[in-house]
């Protein structure tokens, strides 16, 4: 019986080498490609809270606080440089220090690059019984370079400038004779502070998708709110438009029957407007039709008008609401559509002020002038704190698209006291 015995397979050189090309490839790619270019930093954005909270005429100044800061902070360290004796001229220390942070307001990975060279040319220059590429204001100098590059770079670079910076420490500390842990602070405190950097730009960065993702969900449901209201009104135009037209068609075939040998033209004509009339009806239902649904049933009553206004006005009475009418003009029939929309237009006026105005009064104005019919809905302050209302707050859309429909416009604003008033004009022919 033989044994059979199971290996598992190694990883061939050419994955592992494989692996390496990549790895330098992507360290390649972020901290030597246009390491150079220029980027310089931005002044503080319009929207900021900073410049908000400003008068408009500082405003400008203001925006570059970021980069002054930045210099004013350059040339403490400088100053502090000059007065530090590490074995090197101060004035040396001092460009050394500086040089990279003023440099990488304009080319970011380039003050890295600077800073880093400028560290190990230190190192050299101290000598082997110095064990750190770092004056104490080098120390400050790189580690505020590398915040400053992980602010405006992905986080891999943040992680690559740590592993370069730790090494070059690396190197100095063995090759000193102090055999002191020197590079220690360096990569506790730079360790931290990047990872503190990065925390707050990844916290800032998912607030700003965040909001992004609400606006455009603001804007998704303001679309398919008007696209909704705008299905509701072709459904009603299909019916209001159709049973006239149907209408048209009957009366032209029973017309010529109404009267004893009628004219052959007349009958005729009467024949023409039929056909047309039911030509016109298939292609209503044939365009206007596809807005119905499967599941729509259409009403059995007949649409709303301003006829039964008053059962409106009793209904929402009984609701608890103290509402009165007052009529200006002469009252007469207006088209249905236009006395269909004026209906809605007060239907959701009356229901927004149930749910955002408890306890105030509201009045309804209707003003026949002869090209159209006016519209005003006003209430008072609410008497107590609304409840939360579970609609989308869309209704003002659903007015102003009824109204757009007939050339017409709503608007609606607070008034003066602290209530709310809807104003809308409903134009109609002038043999309406």
């Amino acid at each position: 019986m033989t044994e059979t015995s199971q290996t598992t397979p190694q990883p061939s050189l050419r994955t592992e080498l494989r692996i390496a090309r990549d790895a330098l490839g992507a360290f390649r790619q972020d901290l030597l490609t246009d390491a150079f270019a220029f980027r310089p930093a931005p002044p503080l954005p319009d929207g900021h809270a900073l410049l908000r909270a400003l008068p408009q005429r500082v405003r400008p100044q203001v925006r570059w606080l970021p980069q002054a800061a930045i210099i004013t902070f350059t040339l403490i360290l400088m100053l502090g440089a000059m007065a530090d004796d590490d074995g090197l001229d101060g004035g040396i220390i001092a460009l050394l220090t500086g040089a990279p942070l003023l440099f990488m307001l304009f080319r970011p990975l380039g003050g890295w690059w600077l800073s880093f060279a400028a560290s190990a040319f230190t190192g050299m220059a101290l000598g082997d019984d110095f064990p750190s590429p770092w004056t104490a204001t080098g120390f400050v100098s790189h580690i505020a370079v590398m915040a400053f590059v992980a602010t405006r770079s992905r986080p891999r670079v943040a992680a690559e400038m740590w592993l370069l910076t730790v090494l070059l420490g690396l190197v100095f500390n063995l090759s000193s004779s102090w055999g002191k842990p020197s590079v220690v602070p360096m990569a506790i405190v730079s360790g931290i502070l990047l990872l503190a950097v990065l925390a707050v730009r990844g916290l800032r960065e998912s607030k700003q998708e965040v909001a992004v993702q609400v606006a455009v969900t603001e804007v998704e449901r303001s679309r398919r709110t008007v696209l909704e209201e705008r299905t509701t009104i072709a459904r009603e135009l299909h019916d209001v438009v159709a049973h006239h037209m149907s209408v048209i068609a009957i009366q032209a075939e029973a017309a010529p029957y109404r009267v004893d040998n009628p004219p052959e033209e007349l009958t005729r004509s009467f024949a023409v407007i039929r056909e047309n009339a039911v030509i016109a009806l298939t292609e209503l239902r044939r365009v206007l039709g596809v807005v119905r649904a499967e599941d729509y049933e259409a009403p059995q009553a007949p649409q709303p008008t301003l006829a039964v206004l008053d059962s409106l006005l009793a209904n929402v009475r009984d609701a608890g609401l103290t509402v009165d009418k007052v009529v200006t003009g002469a009252v007469r029939d207006l088209p249905q559509g236009v006395e269909l929309s004026a209906y809605r237009i007060i239907q959701e006026a009356l229901s927004n002020t149930l749910r955002h105005a408890p306890g105030a009064p509201a009045r309804v104005e209707l003003s026949y002038v002869p090209v159209g019919l006016g519209l005003r809905i006003l209430n008072g302050p609410p008497t107590a704190a609304p409840p939360p209302s579970p609609g989308a707050g869309h209704g003002l859309l659903g007015m102003q698209e009824r109204a757009a429909v007939l050339g017409g416009e709503v608007t609606a604003e607070q008034t003066p006291d602290g209530g709310y008033e809807v104003v809308a004009f409903l134009p109609v022919g002038s043999d309406a």
